[in-house]
């Protein structure tokens, strides 16, 4: 530790001394031989690095007067009254020295910024003449001693510590601040961050309001204190500087700092502050420093600014700071830094920005700014420009950057910006990163000048609209290490050996363009790669593996979505000195590996899905996290011991393969597994029970479309954290798991196709979680009366329960209850809109779900889950009664399939206010009476049957109706007009739809059959001469139409 340290203050040293504010006049006066002594003997006892020192290794005895020596000063006595001995790299011997502590007319020491380790020294009490003190960052360790609270005459106390996790922190515990500041009361500056004051608890305010009536500055930044900020604070009305920084304060801020007229600094940052900033404190003139950066809880907003303020940095980044920006910025002429990143801004930027001349750091990113982009032209001072990730919109043009020499850093990414990029922006003379990555820029980029003598390191373009050739300035710029180009439309060919001449480059990005790369030459003995460390070529274009052997820092190859076919060379696990962390080589030709075959020890990613790959199953390297194997036509079994293979994974998939033989139990060796994927191969035998008793971890275990057998284990844990469950389309027998509840996080269940027997499962009805269940194609039976709540089910958006044997009357409460269905926003089809398994939070890897349903009469996958897509399937089942009305209420349904079941009475009219349905089947039951006249409304129905029924009258003749064929109609002899051949009005018909849907004639019952028979007998002849017509086609089709006529007859008497 004490090397990291020494070490640690050798780079910093030099730095401290830049930034180093303290001063000493030294008077030059006759060095009395007592003094001189001390000195010397001082020099003796401490430890120090005499090849870093600046100031002892300079004392030497041979020189006469003492009070010239650096670092000493002297009153006009030649008493030594001043040591300033700090970046001395001082390690030891402080403690044994008594010379230091008879130097007794020390008014100042500094020893700060050196490498003690020791308790601050007891001796230092007997200097009572010392009014500055500075300890800081000197490597003082432990309790520290009552005995320095005899140094009354102090004015100046600074024992901060900058990274007071690195060792053992000073800590004020016995005595605490109170007993140690008691008989301080000349203090006007106090410096204790980092020292341990967390028995103070929450008294530190009376502490310092009692004792130091003339304190001016407080510095308690990272000591541990606790909150509330007690009102006792406001007696220290000279105070011009707190600093409270990374404490857990836990409260809200105090009106009355605005009541600190002599307030200059405000550091608030890290206390998990909350509640709502008082806008007055903004407004205290003097204030020039306000940081509440890192307050996640804290509101507020910016009020207007008063002339002439003296703000000069101000910092709200990561707060809960929201509203727009006031035009008053522009009084605050000497504000050089500002930063409010990561909080609810809105509304657009001020124009009068570009008037703050001083202006030096300006971060708005992570916020909902829009409209234009102001012009900076007198900000000439401005270095650094960060309006990332908001929505601004409009051109880009020479005039916001004209005249910004200084400018080092732009990064307007992941915004609405378009129009064609100007060359001016890449000629910036101190321009060295230029991000402009997820915008709307068009167009060719084009050449630029001085791209030889550009400063430009980093320029980034990702995800924009940009085309043409990629202009070949940027690879004339020979300090650029990063170049991310991809996902554009840039044409052309481009030969590797343009960046074979950036000595410096490291990354390069050209994925997902229309070009092709030309890597042919890479393999010439005559071109050198540079070192890069991330090369991403995918849907390049490539035919053939870029020559990439001596490549010793690459950690990140992507050479997907290309034409490179044959093997994988063994000369790929070596590259980055055996260290490459992510590799990927999915959507190729590929067809085996090179032998010898060794995985590089270091790879993470490894995803060599979608090519053709046969044979064994290649072991992944064991500190592999990520392996996708799938989609590939590996076809033998699993090894037994994989789970040895893998002890880090984190997700691994053979999905969409042959693989053959049983699930070895050794994959429940995975315990950090979250995603476990085996569906779509051709797997025997039965689930292990160990890997349904592993999901504390595992969020997705998808093992569908296997051969396996037997139960469904019943060993799901307490604390289960499956989010999609996936078994469907195997022999799986028994029931669903009792256990499965414990899976609270659920939100995909697919059981589908199996051999299942058993009822409804009411058990999950609390799973608020669950989005999709699909259990259709079992045997299920039983009704769906579950005992259900207010929040029963409410999140579920797709149901499929078809071919099973439920029965019994549909649930109204169900469908009431359905609140995911009754969603009305439009929601952007976005990754974060489908239901998907995110993990490794650190990385863009997610886990997509997918279900197949039926649709339109046809079987169809869903690759990505909407979550705002909507389905119901109750099909092919026995289900009675009629359909309730509160299915209307499911304003987002898209799916909705009732057909083949029992189901009676008229279609309800409240269907039609389903707006968003785009399939509706409810063939094959008893429904009744006529078409609803609202369902005429669903302008986006695509897919309508409504065969085999009993309905009648007149088919609705609006425009959407007019697009389906006679076959979605079929099978309801009462039903007339377009798109069925009988016309209604020609036949008389029209008035039937005024029939009581009571009176309608039944096929199904003989006894209104032989009724109605007998009451027409003496009309239409003999029964025995129309029961030999009857077999007569064209005579039944004529006979069955005046029947009708006659019941309407009828029906009006």
């Amino acid at each position: 530790m004490m090397t990291t340290l020494y070490f640690l203050w050798l780079f910093l040293i030099p730095l401290f001394q830049i930034l180093s504010g303290y001063h000493i006049f030294l008077v030059s006066s006759q060095c009395l031989d007592d003094q001189k002594s001390l000195l010397l003997q001082l020099k003796g006892s401490l430890q120090y690095d005499s090849s870093f020192s600046n100031k002892l290794a300079r004392w030497n005895q041979n020189t006469i007067e003492c009070c010239n020596w650096d670092g000493v000063a002297c009153d006009l006595s030649g008493h030594v009254i001043a040591l300033e001995l700090d970046y001395e790299t001082i390690s030891g011997g402080i403690e044994n020295t008594s010379a230091l502590f008879s130097l007794q007319y020390l008014e100042r020491l500094n020893l700060a910024y050196n490498m003690f380790n020791v308790g601050i020294p007891v001796g230092i009490a007997n200097l009572t003449n010392l009014k500055y003190l500075n300890l800081s960052n000197a490597g003082f360790v432990g309790q520290i001693h009552m005995m320095l609270s005899r140094l009354t005459k102090l004015v100046t106390l600074d024992l901060s510590t900058l990274f007071p996790d690195l060792d053992q922190p000073l800590k004020l515990e016995n005595p605490n601040l109170s007993d140690f500041i008691e008989n301080s009361t000349e203090l006007r500056e106090l410096y204790l961050d980092g020292v341990d004051l967390s028995s103070q608890k929450t008294e530190w305010c009376q502490s310092l309001s009692s004792y130091l009536p003339n304190l001016t500055v407080l510095s308690l930044r990272d000591c541990q204190i606790s909150g509330p900020i007690d009102e006792s604070l406001y007696k220290l009305l000279f105070l011009s500087f707190i600093r409270l920084d990374r404490n857990n304060l836990s409260t809200t801020v105090p009106e009355y700092f605005a009541y600190f007229s002599n307030l200059t600094t405000l550091i608030l940052g890290s206390c998990n502050l909350h509640g709502t900033f008082p806008e007055r404190i903004f407004q205290v003139q003097a204030l020039e420093i306000l940081d509440l950066s890192d307050n996640e809880l804290l509101s507020g907003r910016i009020p207007n600014f008063p002339r002439n303020g003296s703000l000069m940095e101000i910092s709200l980044s990561y707060t809960n700071f929201s509203g727009s920006l006031p035009e008053s910025f522009s009084n605050l002429q000497n504000l050089s830094r500002l930063e409010l990143s990561n909080c609810n801004f809105n509304g657009s930027i001020p124009s009068t920005m570009a008037s703050l001349k001083n202006l030096v750091y300006l971060d708005f990113s992570f916020n909902n700014f829009t409209g234009f982009i102001p012009y900076f032209r007198q900000s000439k001072k401005l270095t650094y420009l960060d309006l990332s990730r908001n929505g601004l919109t409009g051109l880009l043009s020479r005039a916001h950057f004209e005249g910004l020499s200084e400018l080092v850093y732009i990064n307007l990414g992941k915004n609405l910006l378009n129009g064609n990029l100007p060359e001016y922006i890449f000629e910036l003379p101190s321009l060295q990163q230029l991000i402009l990555y997820s915008n709307q820029f068009v167009g060719q980029v084009d050449e630029f000048c001085n791209a030889s003598s550009s400063l430009l390191y980093t320029i980034d373009l990702r995800n924009n609209h940009l085309n043409g050739s990629i202009p070949k300035s940027m690879f004339e710029i020979g300090r650029l290490q990063e170049l991310s180009l991809s996902s554009n439309f840039f044409s052309g060919t481009v030969t590797l050996d343009l960046i074979g001449r950036l000595n410096n480059f490291s990354r390069l990005e050209l994925s997902y363009n229309n070009m092709t790369v030309d890597a042919s030459r890479s393999n010439s003995t005559s071109f050198t790669f540079p070192q890069l460390s991330i090369l991403k070529l995918a849907s390049c274009r490539l035919q053939k593996f870029p020559d990439l052997k001596n490549q010793s820092r690459m950690i990140h190859l992507d050479l997907s979505d290309n034409q490179i076919w044959g093997a994988i060379p063994n000369w790929i696990w070596g590259i980055g000195s055996g260290a490459p962390a992510h590799l990927n080589l999915s959507f190729n030709q590929l067809e085996y590996m090179e032998q010898p075959y060794n995985a590089s020890s270091n790879l993470v990613v490894l995803d060599l899905h979608s090519n053709r790959l046969k044979g064994d199953l290649p072991i992944p390297p064991s500190s592999a996290i990520y392996v996708d194997y799938s989609s590939n036509n590996l076809n033998n079994s699993i090894p037994l011991d994989i789970g040895s293979s893998l002890p880090l994974a984190s997700f691994f998939s053979v999905a969409n393969n042959s693989i053959t033989g049983i699930i070895p139990e050794s994959i429940c060796n995975l315990s950090y597994l979250q995603v476990l994927d085996f569906s779509n191969n051709a797997l025997s035998g039965t689930i292990p029970q160990c890997l349904l008793g592993y999901s504390t971890t595992l969020g997705v275990l998808n093992l569908g479309n296997n051969r396996l057998h037997g139960v469904i284990p019943d060993s799901f844990p307490i604390g289960c954290a499956l989010k999609t469950l996936d078994l469907s389309e195997n022999k799986l027998q028994g029931s669903l798991p009792k256990s499965l509840v414990n899976c609270k996080l659920l939100e995909v269940l697919n059981a589908g196709n199996n051999r299942l027997v058993d009822h409804f499962p009411c058990m999950l009805r609390n799973l608020n979680s669950l989005r999709v269940l699909v259990l259709r194609s079992n045997q299920f039976s039983g009704n769906l009366q579950c005992e259900v709540t207010i929040n029963s089910w409410s999140n579920l958006q797709i149901i499929d329960i078809a071919s099973n044997n439920f029965t019994g009357v549909l649930n109204a409460e169900f469908f009431s209850n359905w609140r995911a269905m009754m969603v009305a926003d439009d929601y952007v089809e976005t990754g974060r809109n489908h239901i998907q398994y995110k993990f490794l939070q650190l990385s863009n890897l997610y886990y997509q779900d997918t279900v197949t349903i039926t649709n339109k009469g046809m079987e169809m996958k869903l690759v990505k889950i909407l979550r705002v897509y909507t389905s119901i399937d109750f099909s092919l089942n026995r289900f009675k009664g009629v359909i309730p009305d509160t299915i209307g209420n499911l304003s987002s349904l898209y799916v909705l399939n009732l057909s083949h079941n029992v189901l009676e009475g008229p279609i309800p009219k409240s269907i039609g206010k389903l707006q968003k349905l785009e399939s509706l089947d409810l063939s094959t039951n008893h429904l009744s009476g006529e078409i609803p006249s609202e369902l005429a409304s669903l302008t986006f129905l695509a897919a309508l049957n409504l065969s085999f029924n009993k309905l009648f009258g007149k088919i609705p003749s609006t425009n959407q109706f007019q697009t389906f064929s006679a076959d979605s109609f079929e099978g309801n002899r009462g039903l007339c007009g377009f798109p069925l051949n009988n016309n209604c009005e020609s036949n008389g018909l029209e008035s039937l739809s005024l029939l009581p849907p009571t009176l309608v004639p039944d096929s199904d019952s003989d006894d209104e059959w032989k009724f109605i028979f007998a009451a027409v007998g003496y009309v239409v002849g003999a029964a025995n001469t129309i029961s030999l017509l009857w077999f007569y086609e064209p005579v039944k089709k004529w006979f069955d139409k005046h029947i009708e006529k006659c019941l309407l007859w009828f029906s009006r008497k």
